[in-house]
Order: structure tokens, then sequence, then C-alpha cells
């Protein structure tokens, strides 16, 4: 990936290799499938997705794609997550391995859902 810090989620995306990029914009889809009302952002240059605060990020690495959703999509999803190394908020997804994009929409579905509650006790 180049070293120059994107400006979008494009121009992130657009610093893999094709077969990478592929990957991450069937996430990117499924992600604003799942929130059609999140904003796309790139945050700790990661691509982000924000409603009511963060929703989730993902980025990806030389053998994984990482999502992070904060602790609690992780706490929620422990049994489905079990088989993926994970930690404190986040997951890795290997790249040799198919994408469980229906898990990613659970995960998204419940962070916008945590979001809206938290912004209603606010």
């Amino acid at each position: 990936m180049d070293t120059k810090k994107p400006e979008n989620i494009d121009e992130y995306i657009g610093a893999f290799p094709n077969d990478v990029q592929e990957i991450l914009e069937k996430i990117r889809a499924t992600i604003q499938e799942a929130a059609p009302d999140a904003k796309e952002k790139i945050s700790y240059s990661m691509p982000a997705f924000e409603q009511n605060g963060i929703v989730v990020y993902f980025a990806a690495y030389k053998n994984h794609i990482g999502l992070y959703a904060l602790p609690s999509g992780n706490e929620s999803f422990k049994e489905e997550l079990s088989k993926y190394k994970s930690g404190k908020g986040s997951v890795q997804f290997p790249l040799d391995q198919p994408m469980p994009f229906e898990l990613i929409t659970k995960i998204v579905k419940f962070r916008i859902k945590e979001n809206i509650e938290k912004a209603k006790k606010k």
C-alpha cells in the first residue's frame, strides 16, 4: 500500500492490489447496505462508517482484513467470531478464506442500533 494518507475510501481501496480491492469493495458495499444512512470517512488512516458515532472501521493487511466494531460488537458476536483471530474490538478475517459478509452485516446492524440507543440517552 501507498504510504500517503488516503483522503477518502476510494483512495484507500485504490492503493491495494486488484484482488484485495475487490474484497474491500464488497465489504464497503456490505456495510453500505446494512447501514444506508451511515457516512463514509477516513479515520486513523482507515475506512470508517459513522452514524451517531463510529459504526465500524475496516482495513486491509498483508494476510487479512481487519474489522473494528469496538469492544461491544465483538462481545455480542463472541461465538460467531471464535473461529477468527480477534482482540478487544477487532477481528481478523484471513484473505485466503471466504469473507463472512453475513456476519459483517449483523455486526454493522448491531452497532447502528447500539449507536442510536446511545444517542437517545444523551
